[in-house]
């Protein structure tokens, strides 16, 4: 990534944290609005219904606080923001937005609607279709490059032909590539990892193109929302839960929450998310508040750190947090009673019942909590370790914004250097 690493050379890098789960869902609504879930409602990028126990995708409707974006825009700087995960349905800007891969269809997912026009002029495409790797890999890594080059064409047009003061654009291929392909860069695959490390030049050269781009005055930021890792197995959860006597089914063919018999202490969604099935919040609920809920989440910490892979007795589970470790705010009611990070390897997945608790299917790469990272140029990171929330405040700060009475996890830590 020779021109990255040059940039690089020009300012200031730091590992960075991110949220818990590392999930992109949540990492980037975190990011907008320098809020911690509990205070913005976004906390995995599927979640359910308590009251009625339906699944739902969660959406921009359910981001429950301002972004950077509108707080910028109402201060009158004149906003491009593109791709940033957690964007759909389109909200209003002062500016032009474009949303993310939830958006299927590109006349519904501009704001301006009449943007879209353009976008389809110069062929933007929101993202590549994931289950086209798992029938064809090598036509799914081409679209994989064709996404990226339209991705940087709009990036740059947009750059020169629209007025902007902030300007964000989210490059999702590297997630994708990560997901099906990391096996093979770890491995040194020698079909595949001569073209992986084409795709990351390419990365490093659309950052490049746009930093050349930019005058001396202009800070440029750089960030990952979570690092990545091979994939060893699948693990599901709510089978070793059924196991372990935690978790009771309803029905021939359980598939989602409102499947769970009222004879369940608790089950899982994903990535790591365990609910008590308590008594006055979820439909099924019949754990009672107080003693008996602080039991069942005590037997549910203490089973899953006992977790381990058969074929070598590894342990699963790296550690378990109770909600309040990690949440606070308005919506803190909503979030997970535990939290579990897998150690490496391990991908916690939240399917109600999977034909075996341990499976690898397409995915080969899953997402890590401490490998991501931050960058910026014309301006130094004063903190040693830097979280996600931190970006929005400082980026503020930048432009000169108080963050008084915003409510922010996060804090300033971008230190101009002019």
């Amino acid at each position: 990534m020779n021109a990255f690493r040059s940039i690089v050379a020009q300012g200031d890098m730091k590992q960075m944290k991110t949220v818990l789960p590392p999930i992109s869902s949540v990492a980037w609504a975190s990011f907008q609005t320098g809020k911690n879930p509990g205070k913005h409602g976004i906390f995995g990028f599927v979640d359910r219904d308590p009251a009625t126990m339906e699944l739902k995708i969660t959406t921009r409707l359910d981001l429950r606080a301002r972004t950077i974006s509108e707080i910028l825009g109402d201060s009158g700087k004149h906003i491009v923001q593109m791709n940033v995960p957690c964007s759909y349905p389109p909200t209003p800007v002062n500016g032009k937005l474009i949303s993310c891969f939830l958006a299927t269809d590109i006349n519904k997912a501009t704001y301006p609607p009449e943007f879209a026009t353009k976008l389809k002029e110069l062929g933007y495409v929101i993202d590549v279709d994931p289950w086209k790797a798992r029938q064809n890999l090598d036509a799914f890594l081409e679209d994989l490059f064709h996404a990226l080059e339209m991705r940087l064409k709009t990036t740059l047009y947009l750059l020169k032909n629209e007025p902007w003061d902030f300007f964000i654009s989210h490059i999702m291929e590297t997630d994708r590539i990560g997901h099906f392909f990391w096996e093979y860069l770890e491995t040194a695959d020698a079909r595949y990892t001569p073209r992986i490390l084409d795709f990351f030049e390419r990365v490093s050269e659309f950052i490049g193109a746009v930093a050349d781009r930019l005058d001396g005055e202009t800070h440029l930021v750089v960030l990952s929302d979570h690092g990545f890792c091979g994939l060893k197995k699948e693990v599901y959860v709510n089978n070793a839960l059924a196991d372990a006597g935690f978790l009771k089914l309803a029905g021939d063919e359980p598939k989602a929450p409102k499947d769970i018999s009222p004879d369940s202490r608790a089950y899982s969604m994903i990535p790591g998310r365990f609910f008590v099935n308590l008594k006055g919040r979820e439909k099924t609920g019949t754990v009672a508040p107080g003693a008996e809920y602080e039991g069942v989440r005590a037997d549910l910490a203490d089973f899953l750190m006992s977790l381990a892979d058969p074929e070598d007795g590894s342990p699963i589970i790296r550690s378990v947090y109770k909600k309040e470790e990690i949440y606070s705010g308005s919506f803190f009611g909503e979030a997970a009673d535990l939290i579990a990070l897998p150690h490496d390897g391990y991908d916690l997945k939240g399917n109600l019942m999977a034909p075996s608790m341990f499976m690898k299917g397409a995915l080969l790469g899953m997402h890590t909590d401490w490998d991501a990272a931050l960058y910026i140029r014309g301006a130094k990171i004063g903190a040693d370790n830097p979280h996600i929330l931190d970006v929005m405040p400082s980026i503020l700060s930048l432009f000169g914004l108080s963050t008084d009475g915003l409510d922010l996890d996060g804090q300033s830590i971008f230190q101009d250097i002019g």
